[in-house]
């Protein structure tokens, strides 16, 4: 595999501060955050995977539009999808049958494909170029790795074990986020079947740093500029924050969302599958306390986030958020409610 761009990635691509401001797809990570993420200095991140080609383009432009900054595109790696049987979607559809009907939903139509076509997105991020690509959820293809070269793009892997982090490197990454444990949103395991190997992000630090040769950008937890100096000084090249940037001015988090963000600073989040099928770490709710225990009803990932998209939607249209999919990390303390850049600048002179 080719050898990696750049050891020193970030100076590289001239930020003013080694923050990239996480891609949270969805919604939060709004075209305005992105731009003025990039625009204050660090990485604004595009959080890409439920876009089709299309969209991913539109939404540079937009990023464009206010910004000649930096700025990266992220994407989900896709695995063989097993199938769904019709059995599996009829215990899915009576265990959710109440929230529909609360929701006045219509009975659920799940169908193959549950997820974007993977290649048509990245043929868009070559067409964009963005100033990095990142992942989560595996390994690049060989084929994608060269490609991505010869448009002159990065790379920036997702790993949450030393040993993810290791194949990312031997894959031919440019630099490699370390996802602690306490990182919001989506875990980055590359087996969706696989236990959670729950490794916190100092642990994680520890067990990388002087064994893999590429930047280690830390991500989990990390909410203050107290958070960001023991990253660095751990040995950490940059930080990757996102729950700290979800009621920001420019942020697209949803009002219920944002309510439920903003009811404590002791926010209680846990990891669960019931809204995608894959490990994610978010607020907890009535959704996520009530499938957790109907186990054999959520679908395999990518197939439970589709089937719960419609339930979601209506959640979110209700002003309520009883039903959504509220990433948050485990980082205490009050959100910051002003501009993006008016924390960014926050987290950097203190």
């Amino acid at each position: 595999m080719s050898a990696p761009m750049d050891s020193n990635l970030f100076h590289k691509l001239g930020l003013k501060h080694p923050l990239i401001v996480a891609p949270m797809a969805g919604g939060p990570s709004s075209p305005e955050l992105v731009a003025a993420a990039s625009a204050a200095g660090a990485l604004g991140a595009m959080g890409g995977a439920y876009y089709n080609a299309a969209a991913i383009e539109a939404f540079a432009a937009q990023v464009r539009q206010q910004t000649d900054k930096p700025f990266a595109i992220n994407l989900f790696i896709p695995h063989s999808i097993p199938e769904v049987g019709a059995d599996q979607v009829e215990r899915a559809a009576a265990a959710t049958a109440h929230y529909r009907a609360e929701l006045e939903l219509p009975a659920p139509q799940l169908s193959a494909p549950y997820e974007e076509d993977f290649d048509a997105q990245f043929e868009a991020v070559l067409r964009v170029k963005p100033a990095c690509f990142s992942f989560v959820f595996g390994l690049l293809s060989a084929d994608h790795v060269r490609e991505a070269r010869k448009a002159g793009i990065p790379l920036i892997g997702t790993a949450t074990t030393l040993a993810e982090a290791r194949a990312l490197e031997d894959s031919g990454v440019d630099a490699i986020t370390l996802q602690g444990f306490e990182a919001g949103g989506h875990r980055g395991i590359f087996d969706a079947h696989a236990p959670d190997p729950e490794i916190g992000l100092r642990d994680l630090l520890a067990q990388s740093v002087g064994k893999i040769r590429v930047p280690l950008i830390a991500a989990g937890g990390i909410m203050t500029a107290g958070d960001i100096r023991v990253a660095l000084q751990a040995g950490a090249q940059a930080v990757q924050m996102g729950t700290a940037f979800l009621t920001c001015t420019e942020a697209g988090t949803s009002a219920p969302y944002r309510a439920r963000l903003l009811e404590t600073s002791e926010r209680r989040t846990r990891t669960t599958r019931a809204f995608s099928g894959r490990f994610a770490r978010g607020l907890e709710n009535r959704f996520m306390n009530e499938m957790e225990t109907k186990g054999a009803a959520i679908l395999p990932f990518p197939a439970q986030n589709k089937f719960t998209r419609d339930i979601r939607g209506a959640s979110t249209a209700k002003g309520s958020a009883d039903f959504l999919s509220l990433w948050a990390g485990t980082g205490k303390g009050d959100l910051w409610q002003g501009s993006t850049a008016a924390l960014i600048d926050r987290l950097f002179t203190q």
